[in-house]
Formats: structure tokens, C-alpha cells, sequence
């Protein structure tokens, strides 16, 4: 007795996950039509530089955000890397109230790390998947000039201004920057080391972006940071504003700056998990994303 099915195929599972790979392709098309030739600032650190499988997720993504006409401008940290390299150089560390002195021994090696190691290394990465990437810095024609944050701190630096023509006209180029956060001294003319976030938020700010990108060791921005299920999918400007002062530890800082970004009319900052592998796309490309969106526009 015959059922009227046909015996499974061997290619009917093929087939039926080359449908569900085209069905991802077509929910991102809109995305890609709204986004293309629109900038989009993502700070990158933390656990996904050390790691090779995320680093090449994040370059890959990168490549593919420059394929379709969107214009990624890369802002990186280093801190991790930096404290290793001190203590291989046999720099002791010094602190004031939790934050790191940076005294011209430590500027020296903030230096020589962000730009001769961490920042050609981004480059030489994304490189490698075809993606057409210059390496900048904060020092470069003015791009960040900043006064001392607090002279008890040594070169750590708060940015003042940004010229952002430098990078747009590496965009117009059809180049990728990869922005290491240095910056010129306002007054002095010396070299400061500035926090990575709040330099992408500058700069964002600075260049109109449609998006400022977070990648983090975190799964998003969280409404109580005790109850992993009060994760917040998507807030406006009044709920971030509510949330700022209940928020503490690192996070803090970056709320802030996303802040600071949007009122300098930045439409969108996202806060990702840089541990999941292509989350910046799953973001940008799909309806539901994987982290945190704060909408500019929004109430």
C-alpha cells in the first residue's frame, strides 16, 4: 500500500535551507536600501578583538556593510592590549580614583600600541576580505583635538572638537577608516590617549551618522542590571534619559555618550554583544536584531 509521497530526496535539505538563506536576503533588502550611502560609526573592542573566529566575523561584516554602499567607519579601543604591553614593558600601572594614570611612560606604549599593532592590525584584516581600509588616527590633520580630563591623570584626554572632513573625505574615496582614539592636545600640543567610546560618539556626532555601533561584552543595555530578563530591545531618548542615572558601572559612560551622539543628531546608536558572530549584521539587516536599539527619533 502506497502512501502518495514520494521517498525523501536527498536534495529537498539543500534546498530547503538555500530557500531559507534567500528568505534572509530579502529581509535584509530593505535595510540595505535604507542604509546604503549612509554612515555608520562602530566602536570595536573588547573580548571580539581577541578572539581570531570574532575578529574575522567582525571583518567580514564589515566588507559586507562597504559591498552594498554603506559607509562603516571603525573606532577601536586597546585597554586590554595596552595593559599587557605595559606589563611586558615594565610599566607600573598607577591610579586615581579607578582610572589609569597615563604618564609619558604609558603614553608611549598607548601610542605604539593603538597605532603600530591594534590599528594595523584591523587594517591588514579587513583587508584580507577585500574591504578597502586606512588606518587614522586622532592625531592626523586635527581629527581629534582635547584638553586633560583631569590633571591628576596625566594624557588622558576629554575631546573638544573634531574635524570631520578628514573622513569624509576618506569616504568619498571609497575607503573604510579605522580611527585609533588619539588626540592632539588643545593647548599643548601633546599626545592624549582618549576613551574609545566617547570618541566614536564624537565622532558620530560630528559626521551626522545614521547609526553609532557598540560592539561590547554584553548582551545589550539591561533596565536592571540584577535581572538578565529586563533586557531592552528598543527605547527612545526620555526612556535612555530615565535609565542613565539608575544605570552604573561601564555602561554608564556609554549611555552617556550615546546621549551625547544623538543630540548631535545621530538617528540610531545600538548596543551589541560583540561574542555573537555577525551580530552587527543580525542588527542592522533584521527585524528583530540582537541587542539594544536607542531610536533618536523617539520619545
Amino acid at each position: 500500500m502506497t502512501t502518495g509521497h514520494s521517498p525523501p530526496h536527498p536534495l529537498k535539505g539543500r534546498i530547503a535551507n538555500s530557500m531559507g538563506k534567500a528568505r534572509i536576503l530579502l529581509e535584509a533588502l530593505p535595510y540595505i536600501r535604507q542604509f546604503r550611502g549612509k554612515v555608520v560609526v562602530v566602536k570595536y573592542g573588547g573580548s571580539t578583538m581577541d578572539d581570531t573566529g570574532l575578529a574575522e566575523s567582525f571583518a567580514g561584516d564589515v566588507n559586507l556593510l562597504w559591498t552594498v554602499g554603506i559607509h562603516p567607519v571603525v573606532v577601536h579601543g586597546g585597554g586590554p592590549q595596552i595593559s599587557r604591553a605595559m606589563a611586558a614593558e615594565g610599566v607600573e600601572p598607577r591610579w586615581v580614583d579607578g582610572l589609569r594614570v597615563t604618564d609619558e611612560d604609558t603614553i608611549r606604549v598607548v601610542q605604539r600600541v593603538l597605532l603600530g599593532e591594534i590599528n594595523a592590525e584591523v587594517v591588514r584584516r579587513l583587508g584580507r576580505h577585500g574591504t578597502r581600509a586606512i588606518g587614522v588616527s586622532g592625531l592626523d590633520a586635527g581629527l581629534f583635538l582635547a584638553r586633560p580630563k583631569d590633571p591628576r591623570l596625566g594624557y588622558v584626554g576629554e575631546i573638544v572638537s573634531v574635524n570631520a572632513d578628514l573622513i569624509r573625505r576618506l569616504i568619498a574615496e571609497g575607503l573604510v577608516p579605522v580611527v585609533a582614539p588619539l588626540a592632539l592636545g588643545e593647548e599643548d600640543g601633546a599626545v592624549y590617549n582618549c576613551n574609545a567610546d566617547t570618541a566614536a560618539a564624537a565622532l558620530a556626532g560630528a559626521l551626522g551618522a545614521q547609526k553609532l555601533v557598540y560592539l561590547t561584552d554584553t548582551e545589550g543595555v539591561y533596565r536592571d542590571l540584577d535581572d538578565p530578563e529586563s533586557l531592552i530591545s528598543r527605547m527612545g531618548r526620555s526612556e535612555l534619559a530615565e535609565l542613565i542615572p539608575r544605570t552604573r558601572g561601564g555602561m554608564r559612560p556609554k549611555l552617556e555618550s550615546i546621549a551625547t551622539a544623538l543630540d548631535a543628531g545621530v538617528k540610531q546608536a545600538h548596543v551589541l554583544d560583540g561574542r555573537i558572530e555577525h551580530a552587527l549584521l543580525l542588527e542592522i539587516f533584521t527585524r528583530e536584531g540582537v541587542g539594544t536599539m536607542i531610536d533618536g527619533d523617539g520619545g
